[in-house]
């Protein structure tokens, strides 16, 4: 997979994209990531991509052209023109589900917005999906795409050790995640669950999914609404005074 991100701070993404699982992943080829500095394809000496809004109001545009001029020349390169994402506040909020089905893709370029966001023109000609990251406004758009890149980079092939890294994790299966213990057995007079030192696997499997359910109905009731209970479950919260 490849991913390619439009950005005034190519810099700041790829300090962050060279490091951890990510970097690695990256350095032994397990995706492409490459960062695209929008400033090169401004036409004055000073570089301008923004300019004031038709209307007035506070704040300064990013112009329609450099960022077309910008995605033409990567449609160029590849051939073909990729999943076209812009992180917005105003977008659809990423969920993993969502996360699954862009890591299936061979291709998707994300557009990071600066100052008041951009000329809606570039949205309507180029723009497939808005995407934003939570109900709340950044200073700049790289944030919510390194975040974004992350989240699909990490279902990859070759990038986690294996499939169950994530499998396993909150958000997945439409559950959060079971709470977890290391070493040592016993700290601050709190002990691990004697199940999970059992070694009998099937009871471990299934006290992962109860504290699963048990977790996501205490932290996240909304979750469970999309989720059909068995009557077991139900009764599991019942139990616990959840429900």
């Amino acid at each position: 997979m490849r991913i390619d991100i439009i950005t005034l701070f190519p810099e700041m993404c790829n300090t962050v994209l060279d490091e951890s699982i990510i970097g690695r992943a990256r350095k032994k080829g397990a995706m492409e990531l490459e960062c695209h500095q929008l400033r090169d394809f401004a036409f004055d000496k000073h570089k301008r991509v923004d300019d004031t809004t038709y209307g007035g109001g506070m704040g300064m545009l990013m112009k329609a052209e450099p960022i077309a001029l910008c995605f033409e020349s990567l449609c160029n390169s590849l051939g073909k023109k990729p999943h076209f994402i812009y992180m917005s506040p105003k977008g659809r909020v990423l969920t993993q589900q969502r996360v699954k089905e862009l890591s299936e893709l061979d291709n998707i370029a994300i557009l990071c917005g600066h100052y008041e966001g951009v000329d809606q023109r570039v949205l309507d000609s180029f723009v497939d999906e808005e995407i934003s990251i939570g109900d709340y406004v950044l200073t700049g758009g790289e944030l919510p795409a390194l975040i974004l890149t992350d989240a699909v980079c990490r279902m990859l092939p070759g990038v986690l050790s294996e499939d169950v890294c994530f499998e396993e994790e909150s958000h997945f299966n439409g559950l959060l995640e079971y709470p977890q213990y290391t070493k040592p057995q016993e700290w601050r007079g709190m002990t691990v669950p004697e199940v999970l030192m059992s070694g009998h696997h099937a009871n471990i499997d299934k006290w992962r999914y109860e504290h699963s359910l048990i977790e996501t109905a205490r932290l996240r009731p909304d979750m469970l609404e999309k989720l059909e209970l068995s009557d077991k479950d139900i009764q599991l919260l019942k139990n616990e005074g959840i429900i």
